[in-house]
């Protein structure tokens, strides 16, 4: 392959525009398709984002709800006279403050009072849980239960239930029976009873309804060894969560200080934190989740005041994650929520689009695909006719043919263009060796080539007495009988592989191995020659039986070293043979006249034939012109060989 196609593609024309509008497409389609998607993804990142926060802000508001509806309820109690001395005195004043605070508020699971003496008051709401009426069995009707310890004269404390209406009415009564609970185990006892102001324990589960709580409490104003205090449900808190997602697998958590979960979005997870052991620090419950500890770490690379959003990832799969602190009350100091949901909830539709995207994008790029062929068959259908049209030129093929019709201007002008070539080209293979005008077509630069010295092998051929029977016959006719008679000859020639350099009057002049090269032209030559005198037979044949004259052809031909090229002015080129070659052909054609012969040859001729050809030898004679003498033979015919090569025959070609 040449070194420009290296280089360079090469391809058809309708391949070539087809990638051109192809790629114009994709360039235009992927673009825009992507841009979309990474619009719709920052945007759906960004939305994730701001539900993230208001979900924080809202379950800080929930938060802040529960405990300004309890902390006030505690921080009145603790300088209310009524709790400053142990029940059961003054026990109507204090069952109507606790049951009013417990119609209040839907988050408080328990209210209390416990004493340095080991009494104790608890009021529960039954109506807000069903565990409490589960485990005191209490009636259908009953509302509120309220527990009293208190202590006899005799020193024993004992314990009762009552059971109430809304109302506060007396339903029912269990006990009094002796004692088993002393607040004064109790860890917000004894944390609220040394250290000033609220405190908040927990979360913890409740010994009696296995519900996850905090406990609020705080040292009474007149002695700090009374507390009064408030259990408060999480629960709520859970289904708040559970109920206000981001995404459809989000997962929310309140933290403590520790960093271990406390809540939990999901109502299953719950009921396994429930059930699990409190953990070494006694300060939340166990769980393994790989969210909580790969979002822990994010976090505890990032500043501990402010996580609003992070990302961190779950075997392998990203996330999106949002913490804040939560600073709703003194008690819950250290604790944190934390939001978090896979980076899929929110571009999970922003891939559908990209999906999306992609098909129509695919779906245009094929429409554009099958339009882009159409068009471009539709154009380079014409072209690849003319294509065929120029190669059938380069092969000499000169055969009519119709040219394409199109609407494209350039086109029907390079089908005009292409028809005065071909017969051009056509008329000049006319006066030019064929073999030639097919190399100069293939390769223009052989049009300007000088002449060089090479082998030949040249035949030359005159009529007898051509001037006599031009006396006899008129101009016109004596043209149509040369141009029948060239034809015969020119088909023979181009048959046998040679080249009719020129036409002088009546005589050819025709060579071999030049412009083409043959080893065997001398051959080839002699074969020519026979084939001639054969064909010249048959044409006389139907001259006499048209009762016109006949043509008596006298031929010669040799071989040899002859300039051979482009000869002439630098206008006017000339392809031909030059040289005693030329010249001793020329000379044999004309000594058949001493002989009567119709073919003679050289002894060059003779030497490169071998044993292919019988030849007649004649001896030597004396060449017009030449001061050597020549050693002449008559070819008489081909030899056939037969049985092996032990009989020779002679068989004359075209008899």
């Amino acid at each position: 392959m040449p070194g420009p196609l290296r280089k360079h593609w090469v391809g058809p024309l309708n391949v070539h525009l087809s990638l051109l509008i192809i790629l114009l497409l994709a360039a235009t389609a992927v673009p825009l398709v992507w841009l979309s998607y990474d619009r719709g993804r920052h945007l759906a990142l960004s939305a994730a984002a701001e539900s993230m926060q208001l979900l924080t802000e809202r379950t800080a508001d929930r938060y802040r709800i529960v405990f300004d509806s309890v902390e006030p309820f505690v921080t009145m109690t603790a300088v209310s006279d009524a709790f400053a001395t142990p029940p059961p005195g003054a026990l109507e004043r204090k069952q109507q403050t606790l049951l009013t605070a417990l119609r209040d508020s839907d988050y408080i699971d328990g209210l209390f009072a416990g004493y340095p003496d080991g009494s104790f008051l608890h009021a529960v709401s039954l109506a807000d849980s069903p565990a409490w009426r589960s485990v005191l069995n209490a009636p259908a009707e009953a509302t509120f239960a309220l527990r009293t310890i208190w202590r006899e004269d005799a020193g024993r404390m004992v314990s009762t239930w009552r059971f109430l209406a809304r109302t506060g009415r007396e339903l029912s009564v269990s006990g009094p029976a002796d004692a088993r609970y002393d607040p004064r185990t109790r860890p917000w006892y004894q944390m609220a009873s040394t250290v000033p102001g609220t405190v908040g324990i927990g979360p913890y589960v409740t010994a009696t309804t296995r519900s996850p709580a905090l406990t609020v409490a705080r040292g009474h104003a007149d002695d700090g060894r009374i507390v009064v205090g408030a259990d408060i449900m999480l629960t709520a808190i859970a289904s708040f969560l559970a109920t206000e997602k981001v995404s459809p697998d989000s997962l929310a958590y309140v933290l403590d200080g520790f960093g271990k979960p406390i809540i939990h979005s999901d109502p299953a997870v719950m009921e396994r934190l429930l059930a699990a052991p409190p953990d070494a620090a006694g300060a939340a419950f166990a769980i393994d989740d790989p969210v909580i500890d790969a979002a822990r770490a994010a976090m505890a690379a990032g500043p501990r005041e402010d996580l609003a959003h992070f990302r961190f990832e779950v075997d392998g799969k990203p996330y999106l994650g949002s913490a804040t602190i939560m600073r709703v009350s003194p008690s819950l100091e250290g604790n944190t929520l934390l939001v978090a949901a896979p980076l899929s909830d929110f571009t999970a539709e922003s891939y559908r689009l990209l999906r999306q995207g992609l098909l129509i994008a695919a779906a245009v790029l094929a429409i554009g695909i099958a339009a882009t062929v159409l068009m471009a068959n539709l154009i380079t259908r014409s072209l690849s006719v003319l294509t065929r049209q120029a190669a059938r030129l380069g092969d000499l093929d000169f055969a009519a043919a119709s040219m394409p019709s199109s609407n494209i201007a350039e086109i029907n002008s390079l089908a005009s263009g292409l028809a005065v070539a071909r017969d051009a080209i056509s008329s000049f293979a006319l006066y030019v060796p064929r073999e030639l005008v097919r190399k100069i077509v293939a390769n223009s630069a052989l049009a300007s080539e000088t002449a060089v010295r090479q082998e030949i092998s040249i035949l030359f051929t005159d009529i007898r007495d051509f001037t006599t029977i031009c006396e006899k016959t008129s101009p016109e006719e004596v043209v149509g009988l040369l141009s029948a008679y060239f034809d015969a000859i020119n088909a023979s020639v181009e048959a046998n592989g040679g080249s009719i350099v020129q036409f002088l009057g009546d005589s050819v002049c025709a060579m071999w191995n030049a412009p083409i090269g043959d080893p065997d032209h001398a051959g080839h030559a002699c074969r020519c020659a026979l084939d001639i005198a054969a064909t010249v037979e048959r044409f006389n044949a139907r001259q006499e039986a048209l009762g016109q004259p006949a043509f008596v052809t006298r031929i010669g031909l040799h071989s040899g070293a002859a300039v051979v090229g482009n000869v002439g002015a630098a206008s006017r080129l000339q392809y031909t043979a030059m040289g005693d070659t030329v010249n001793v052909a020329s000379r044999l054609e004309g000594i058949n006249k001493r002989f009567g012969t119709t073919i003679l040859v050289s002894r060059a001729v003779v030497a490169r034939c071998g044993d292919a050809f019988v030849f007649r030898p004649l001896g030597r004679t004396q060449a017009k012109g030449r001061s050597a003498r020549l050693d002449i033979f008559e070819l008489v015919g081909v030899r056939a060989e037969a049985d092996g090569g032990t009989n020779a025959a002679v068989d004359r070609v075209g008899e």
